[in-house]
């Protein structure tokens, strides 16, 4: 049994039109072996084989062996070819696409600190050379994956972050070159205007093939307690995040890339705000949790939590799995008896 059978099933359950729209379909896809790629994919090669779609999505890869070792069911899937390429300078002459989705942008905090002039050209370069690629294989649609970092600090006393907010990154640091890097290509997209784009904001998720040992405090926190470690929480746990699972996001950006506005921004994400010491009593689930610091008393806490109203009014699009339904989909143990099942 697939592991992920019941989150596939959600996601068909909940895109029937989609299917629709995508028959047929020649997709060209970047950032395909991420963390949203792998999703997008799943949710592909599980379309093709029970909705009789009859399309073909193109991967570009920098490693297609890599990808195969990572995921050689998806390799090999009829429905997915791989192409390997840097995504500021491929090539792919003759090319017919219907669909581009843009997810590529390899960036952390620490290769923002430490690489961040290669950060700038992978995102800004890598933005332009697709949305060329679209135009040369006569794509109709684009979906961009950008970020909420292009708000710059959320203002700690607006609860949800709505699209319409005018404010930005701090151009003078350093560590917020990704968050202005999807502006510019955000921007880019704007500008070009021969391909209808659509921009998918994105958020904090949660989901099987979330990393466990990178930047994200919430992947941290389940590697800790599933190790059985008390979960260590580094700041203060002040800090206010929400988390959207991703079988509800893979539901989001399939729903954008053939019904969002052009041009026109959607938040994806949730709007249940949690602080991140509630996060990790979630986590927990009853077990040690170990906190670094303390709040300072009276100060407002730091925020990172969209208005998905846009989203939810103009698509019908809503947060369906519960964070901690989402939670306990995504513990490691959780997922290795199911694969086993």
């Amino acid at each position: 049994m697939h592991p992920l059978a019941g989150d596939l099933d959600h996601v068909l359950a909940h895109t029937a039109g989609v299917w629709d729209e995508l028959r047929g379909a020649r997709i060209f896809v970047t950032g395909g072996t991420g963390f949203f790629g792998c999703w997008l994919l799943e949710s592909w090669a599980w379309a093709w084989e029970r909705r009789d779609i009859d399309g073909s999505l193109t991967v570009l890869t920098r490693s297609a062996d890599g990808f195969r070792r990572k995921a050689p069911h998806l390799a090999a899937h009829p429905g997915i070819r791989l192409v390997e390429g840097d995504v500021r300078s491929f090539r792919l002459p003759g090319a017919s696409f219907t669909h581009v989705i843009h997810l590529a942008s390899d960036a952390t905090p620490q290769r923002c600190m430490e690489r961040p002039l290669v950060v700038l050209d992978t995102i800004v370069d890598g933005t332009r050379r697709v949305l060329d690629l679209a135009v040369e294989s006569g794509a109709k649609r684009l979906l961009f994956t950008s970020s909420g970092a292009v708000y710059g600090p959320q203002p700690r006393d607006l609860s949800h972050m709505p699209e319409t907010y005018s404010g930005g990154p701090d151009v003078t640091e350093r560590q917020w070159v990704y968050a202005e890097a999807k502006r510019t290509a955000e921007m880019l997209c704007t500008v070009y205007g021969r391909v209808a784009c659509v921009p998918a904001r994105c958020f904090a998720f949660v989901g099987p093939g979330l990393p466990l040992d990178a930047h994200f405090a919430i992947g941290n926190f389940i590697r800790d307690h599933a190790a059985g470690r008390p979960v260590r929480v580094t700041g203060d746990g002040s800090a206010v995040r929400s988390y959207l699972y991703a079988a509800d996001l893979a539901i989001w950006l399939w729903t954008l890339l053939v019904a969002g506005a052009p041009g026109r921004p959607y938040n994806v994400g949730a709007e249940r705000a949690v602080s991140i010491a509630e996060l990790a009593r979630m986590v927990a689930g009853g077990g040690p949790v170990e906190t670094a610091g303390t709040p300072v008393p009276g100060r407002l806490p730091e925020r990172y939590v969209p208005s998905c109203e846009r989203a939810r009014t103009e698509l019908k699009l809503k947060e369906l799995i519960p964070l901690e339904d989402a939670i306990r989909r995504t513990m490691p143990a959780r997922r290795a008896k199911e694969a086993t099942l």
